[in-house]
């Protein structure tokens, strides 16, 4: 059977007014306390009395003490509000200053990128705050598993999200090994790649996620096949240069491997371009502290060139 536990109405109204009588001893000393007049004081706690159905005080010409009622009703109401109190200072504390735990969902690839470089000297320059960062390429809802913000490709990001731009837009590159192709071939069209091997991801839904390309502003998206499937682009740079098949990896992840010539990138006038990085967060909270320095302290790095500026196009 569901058991209610509502709370009645004004339930506590009067409780501070009751403690302060107590505390003193007088309900002219509680309502200079207070700031309120005597009056005022003595009508609340007799509200409050008759809202319970006992007396708490025991009122005489010279003193005020507490009755039986009283003296338990205080013994346990007196810790209470004064953790009540200790919660409200705490919570109060974070829409202040910058404090508190930071958590911050992002996939596996973009710690290296953008929070590995300022991830120790943004600690050090807001020590009240902890970072938590879940590295993982599966969409979360950001309200719902607790943390305070993302970082996703544009063309994920919902509707309802509050967006901070990070990186500027970058293409979807086609790799593979100079072995790989001089085997296979090299793909002229998106429709060859239906004789490649093809490294695929899986969406945290479940579903394969198609390789997208632009014909003469027309986006093509094509289903590809392979005997290989991931979850994160990382692994599927890993596994392009094992030499196990082509891969779609956004340029900033290989361009090291490029420049060495441990992978070549194919159909190269025909990637689809992402809209870049964003920072996001939920549009109906109230952005803290501890989260607006984080956005800043992003946006001065990029700036000052202490990271580097993602997505250029050359």
């Amino acid at each position: 059977m569901k058991q209610n536990y509502t709370i009645p109405r004004n339930l506590l109204d009067g409780l501070e007014a009751f403690l302060r009588v107590a505390e003193h001893g007088s309900f002219r000393a509680a309502a200079e306390d207070l700031g309120v007049t005597p009056s005022a004081i003595s009508q609340t706690v007799k509200q409050m009395e008759e809202r319970m159905g006992v007396p708490l005080f025991i009122r005489t010409t010279r003193s005020v003490g507490l009755t039986e009622a009283g003296q338990l009703f205080h013994a346990q109401a007196a810790p209470a509000f004064a953790s009540l109190v200790n919660a409200w200072e705490g919570a109060r504390t974070f829409g202040e200053r910058p404090a508190g735990l930071l958590r911050l969902n992002m996939p596996r690839a973009v710690v290296s990128l953008l929070i590995e470089p300022i991830i120790a000297d943004f600690c050090a320059a807001y020590p009240d705050v902890d970072v938590e960062v879940a590295a993982e390429d599966a969409l979360i809802d950001l309200a719902s598993s607790g943390h305070d913000a993302g970082i996703r490709i544009g063309e994920l990001l919902e509707a309802d999200m509050i967006s901070v731009r990070l990186t500027s837009p970058f293409r979807f590159l086609t790799v593979a090994t100079p072995a790989y192709l001089d085997t296979h071939g090299r793909p002229r069209a998106p429709a060859d790649l239906k004789h490649h091997l093809c490294i695929r991801q899986r969406l945290s839904g479940g579903a394969i996620l198609p390789w997208r390309y632009v014909d003469n502003g027309r986006a093509i998206d094509v289903n590809v096949t392979g005997r290989v499937i991931v979850n994160d682009y990382r692994a599927a740079l890993a596994m392009a240069k094992q030499g196990m098949g082509l891969a779609q990896i956004a340029d900033e992840l290989v361009v090291d491997e490029l420049a060495a010539d441990e992978l070549e990138s194919v159909l190269e006038p025909m990637a689809a371009i992402s809209p870049g990085l964003f920072l996001h967060y939920p549009g109906h909270a109230q952005v803290l502290p501890k989260l607006r320095a984080f956005i800043d302290y992003m946006k001065q790095a990029l700036a000052d060139g202490r990271l580097k500026q993602l997505g250029a196009q050359p």
